[in-house]
């Protein structure tokens, strides 16, 4: 998975799956553009006028934590 801001465009961007693949673009809303890749799964996600519709200094920079399932 990827995030990438673009401060002069004010886009956000989550790409969810890293392979190279066509997309077909949804808009969900004014602010929202789904990319949609084989087998119809979400494999990104575009937020317009990012600043305003998310908590970025939350968001950036991304912290994450891989759980690990017990044996």
């Amino acid at each position: 998975m990827n995030i990438i801001y673009n401060d002069k465009t004010d886009l956000l961007y989550i790409r969810l799956d890293d392979r190279r693949q066509e997309v077909i673009n949804k808009r969900v809303s004014d602010n929202i553009v789904l990319d949609i890749g084989n087998d119809e799964k979400v494999i990104g996600i575009e937020i317009l006028d990012a600043s305003k519709q998310v908590s970025l200094e939350r968001l950036l920079p991304v912290r994450y934590e891989v759980s690990r399932v017990a044996a």
